[in-house]
C-alpha cells in the first residue's frame, strides 16, 4: 500500500449533507482519511494510491458537493542525502 494525501481548497464550507456525504467516501476502497482545515478551507484525503489516482479522489469530493476550487500540491519531505564514504 502506497498512501498519498492530496489537499483541495474549497470555496463554501460544507453543509451538513455535503459533510455526511464526505464521511461517506471513506467507505470507497482506498480512502483512508479526510481531514479540514477550516481556517485555510481546505479538505486533505488520504488515500491508497495502488487503488486510486488524484483525479478519482478529486472526482468523488466534487460529487459528494464540495465546491472545490483547486487542487494543492502537497510539499514533500527532501530526500534524504547519502553520507559520502571517506577515502
Amino acid at each position: 500500500m502506497t498512501t498519498v494525501d492530496v489537499v483541495f481548497r474549497y470555496s463554501a464550507p460544507p453543509t451538513e449533507a455535503v459533510s455526511l456525504a464526505l464521511a461517506n467516501t471513506r467507505e470507497v476502497y482506498g480512502i483512508r482519511r479526510l481531514s479540514f482545515d477550516r481556517e485555510a478551507h481546505t479538505v486533505t484525503v488520504e488515500y491508497d494510491a495502488t487503488r486510486l489516482n488524484a483525479s478519482v479522489v478529486a472526482q468523488l469530493v466534487r460529487r459528494a458537493g464540495l465546491q472545490v476550487v483547486e487542487e494543492l500540491r502537497v510539499a514533500l519531505p527532501p530526500a534524504p542525502v547519502e553520507p559520502t564514504p571517506a577515502a
